[in-house]
């Protein structure tokens, strides 16, 4: 988005005296700091911080292996677990009594786990799957909801060196069967169903259904979490119980040390087409940072509540749910249920309930709970929170100023992180004892994140015109590979033509001060009459009008103009139609043209009660593009939390 949006937007919110003087990285001088060492000795710096933030079982002597760019190593000959750091280095440094995760299920029943308890139950988890015969270098299939016992899962494949691709609880019997084929997984860990809004949902004739597709004969054994109690189908040669399996087991289970670089894990990339992509992490370096951005993007102290609102299923599930609250010895909520059930206030009563210090959720999120009841968070005590934070996609403006003067009564810092599935953690972000705030602006790359704008050809561009965003430097955390197909790694993310660099696929400007503003994917830049613009400067002008909740903008096919902007938009009120809709519709045109410039009017407006949204609230932008262009929708739509939407956008036109 522009960083000139209007003149109500160039107020800077600058951290207070307290949150400097407390901070990790304590002002302006403590971060260049940082940024110099890394500068100075790239490699150095992150084998200085590796060997004080991971427990090593066997100390590594090499820190970064180029010498196959850009299949990169890091600290490539030592050995260590990473259940053993997220466990057992609580367990020593007098954590072992303190409250690890805070369960609360969708009907609001709260259970709690010590670090103690949660190492118990890891270890006879694991001590079951290794009396199975699983082993280091195997690969599982997880497949549960939000809960202690799809940690439980993840942990323990991590304890003995399983490789773990997690599915999120959502998504089809196909994309199930895709991921258990390409990843060739012999062990699939999931429940018998998951609770959403009151509504018990299956899980497990999913797992069944795509056995039934074929291509699943390497299995041995599906171990079921019986959360719902709902009857199953059961086969008894391959079908096991976990409460069943794990409550026999010692609760004491030796972690496998494993090579730096054997992977922890492999997400796949969802929308992707064709052969399903799958993002391959080491374990080491993507550890490393998610315990320093977990130290440094929240400032996490012994004392914090954390919570991060994302589901295991993605990236951000992973590592800030997962593996890096654990691993910094921090106390976090994990919650089952939707942020509308039982009414809108849910998520403000959980932080006034639970004392939560800082808030991590997406975009679509705030906007969703703006739209739901902008004033609820008035009648709850939010006075716990002390940080605030974005993820998914930039915030626009309007929604930045709710979220901070709303629910964070205008003291909590709002770190608006930009990071991907393939970088493990954040890369570009507001630090709380540092950063004066821009709202809508990730701001500055943390440090040893060696992040540019450039143009086609990999050359530098000077702040204040955009371009392609890139990381010109390995780091601990990235991207090993693609499962199974190193030229498709090479091609998509270290193209030739840009000298190297990690392509990020983002498009991003710097303003005169040099910091960061994301303006969409690449490919979601549309070209009208020779002019380059990003969806989500678009969007984020339509947001900034009073009428308007949410937007998302897709580009279609036009005759005159090569291609022509089409806004689908949900209102703050009610659904318009007809001449009250065309007036609306002429409205918000105007309000682009002078926001942005007439260039940028949509074409097209199409009004709905909502937008087309995975369970995780990421909206989905090929399935816009697919209604904008008038055709029909080929594909699997099952990962929606509202399907019918479509029927109703596509109608709208």
């Amino acid at each position: 988005m522009s960083a000139n949006e209007s003149p109500q937007d160039n107020r800077t919110y600058p951290p207070s005296k307290e949150m400097v003087a407390n901070a990790t990285i304590s002002g302006t001088a403590a971060y260049d700091a940082l940024v110099a060492e890394a500068e100075r000795d790239h490699e150095g710096f992150w084998a200085r911080l590796a060997k004080e933030h991971l427990i090593w079982t066997k100390p590594f002597t090499k820190t970064l292996d180029a010498s196959k760019a850009p299949l990169f190593k890091w600290f490539d000959d030592g050995m260590l677990n990473v259940s053993y750091n997220c466990l057992e280095r609580n367990l020593e440094n007098g954590n072992a009594d303190k409250v690890a995760i805070h369960f609360e299920s969708d009907d609001a029943k709260v259970t709690k786990v010590t670090f103690r308890e949660l190492h118990a139950k890891v270890c006879r988890f694991a001590n079951a799957l290794k009396k199975l015969d699983y082993q280091k270098g195997d690969r599982a299939i997880i497949y549960m909801p939000m809960s202690i016992e799809a940690v439980v899962a993840m942990q323990a494949c991590a304890r003995l060196g399983v490789i773990h691709s997690v599915v999120f609880g959502g998504f089809s019997a196909k994309s199930l069967q895709e991921r258990i084929v390409d990843v060739g997984a012999t062990l699939v860990i999931c429940a018998d169903g998951q609770y959403r809004g009151g509504k018990a949902i299956p899980l497990k004739p999913a797992i069944d259904e795509a056995f039934a597709m074929g291509g699943c004969d390497a299995i041995r054994q599906v171990v079921v979490y019986k959360r719902t109690g709902a009857d199953v189908a059961w086969d008894a040669r391959r079908d096991l119980w976990m409460h069943e399996i794990a409550e026999v087991e010692s609760d004491q289970c030796e972690a496998v040390p494993v090579e730096a670089e054997h992977p922890l894990f492999i997400l796949y990339t969802s929308g992707s087409t064709g052969k399903p992509k799958g993002v391959q992490h080491s374990s080491a370096g993507y550890l490393l940072w998610a315990i320093l951005t977990m130290k440094w993007t929240f400032d996490l102290k012994p004392t914090d509540i954390f919570w991060c609102t994302a589901d295991v299923g993605w990236v951000t599930g992973h590592t800030y749910v997962t593996y890096g609250p654990l691993a910094a010895g921090g106390t976090e909520i994990i919650f089952e249920g939707v942020p509308t059930y039982p009414d809108a206030g849910r998520f403000w009563k959980m932080i006034q309930d639970h004392k939560v210090t800082i808030f991590y959720t997406a975009p679509t999120a705030i906007r969703s709970l703006i739209k739901a009841g902008g004033d609820l968070p008035k009648n709850y005590d939010l006075s716990s929170l002390r940080i605030l934070g974005s993820v998914g996609e930039p915030i626009n403006p309007e929604a930045w100023r709710w979220y901070f003067e709303t629910v964070g009564g205008g003291k909590c810092p709002i770190v608006d992180t930009w990071w991907q599935t393939e970088t493990g953690g954040h890369m570009i972000s507001p630090l709380p004892g540092v950063t004066s705030l821009k709202p809508g602006s990730c701001q500055s790359p943390l440090p040893g994140i060696a992040a540019a704008i450039v143009d086609e050809a990999g050359h530098d561009v000077e702040n204040g015109k955009g371009g392609i965003l890139v990381i010109k430097k390995p780091w601990p955390s990235m991207i090993r590979t693609i499962w199974g197909d190193d030229e498709r790694f090479r091609k998509s993310y270290f193209p030739e033509e840009l000298r190297g660099y990690y392509l990020a696929g983002d498009g991003a400007n710097r303003d005169l001060d040099g910091d960061f503003w994301i303006t969409g994917r690449i490919d979601d830049v549309l070209n009208v009459s020779g002019h380059r613009l990003g969806t989500m400067e678009i969007e984020s002008a339509l947001v900034l009008n009073k009428l308007v909740a949410e937007a998302a903008v897709v580009g279609r096919p036009d005759a005159t103009t090569g291609e022509a902007v089409c806004a689908f938009v949900v209102l703050k009120g009610a659904r318009p139609s007809g001449a009250e809709a065309e007036k609306i519709a002429k409205e918000l045109r105007d309000w682009v043209a002078k926001e942005i410039g007439s260039i940028a009017k949509p074409k097209e407006i199409r009004f709905g009660d909502n937008l087309p949204k995975t369970r995780s609230g990421k909206i989905m932008r090929r399935l816009l593009r697919s209604l904008a262009k008038g055709e029909e929708i080929t594909q699997d739509v099952s990962t929606l939390e509202n399907p019918a939407i479509l029927e109703q956008l596509k109608e709208a036109k």
